[in-house]
């Protein structure tokens, strides 16, 4: 099968983000000026630079009380700060109660049940007992093509590891297991690794 996406894949469902996965997931946690927490995963994720850390996540939808994107990208947009937790496999139905279409005024953290904690060298909320969370400073919001698309770089400026996810001195996943997002409405968890050296290594 081939097709180009302008002129539709006459599936059922658009297999896109089937095709584009694994992808990590984004627990975004924010603090409008006003006060307001709000939290909400993002499967369009990724690190994207070392020295200084870099990571980013791109934002595809608006909300009726946003206009032009959703309360994440609101509300990093009037701060230039937002912390990104880390989605364990026991966290996956309070992930899943956060991804809701929540009105501004709600507070995501309360409505799903997550662990609320602050952050170390920024106003912002932070899952507390997420396996690491990366506190970061906005550097740029890209506009994408398409309506309401946007991609959030931001730079790493403090990073929590939860002291239990730590083996030999290594951030070890298989001791909590971080979720991926697939295609449709499919999930999957990372049971096992593998070691590979690079050629020359």
């Amino acid at each position: 099968m081939f097709y180009e996406p302008k002129d539709g894949h006459g599936l059922p469902h658009n297999p896109f983000n089937a095709i584009v996965a694994p992808r990590p997931i984004a627990w975004v946690a924010t603090r409008g000026k006003d006060g307001r927490n709000n939290l909400a995963p993002y499967s369009f994720f990724n690190a994207v630079a070392y020295v200084p850390p870099q990571v980013m996540f791109a934002s595809t939808s608006a909300k009726e009380d946003r206009v032009d994107t959703k309360d994440s990208v609101g509300n990093i947009r009037d701060t230039g700060v937002f912390s990104i937790s880390i989605v364990s496999q026991a966290h996956r139905d309070i992930m899943n109660k956060s991804s809701g279409a929540y009105g501004r005024d709600e507070d995501e953290f309360g409505l799903s049940g997550a662990m609320k904690a602050e952050c170390e060298t920024i106003n912002c909320p932070r899952v507390g007992d997420a396996p690491a969370t990366l506190e970061c400073r906005l550097t740029q919001i890209v506009r994408l093509p398409g309506e309401a698309n946007y991609s959030v770089f931001g730079e790493v400026v403090g990073v929590h590891m939860r002291d239990d996810c730590l083996k030999d001195g290594r951030f070890d996943v298989e001791l909590f297991q971080p979720l991926s997002r697939l295609g449709y409405r499919d999930y999957a968890t990372v049971t096992e690794t593998f070691t590979l050296a690079r050629p020359g290594e």
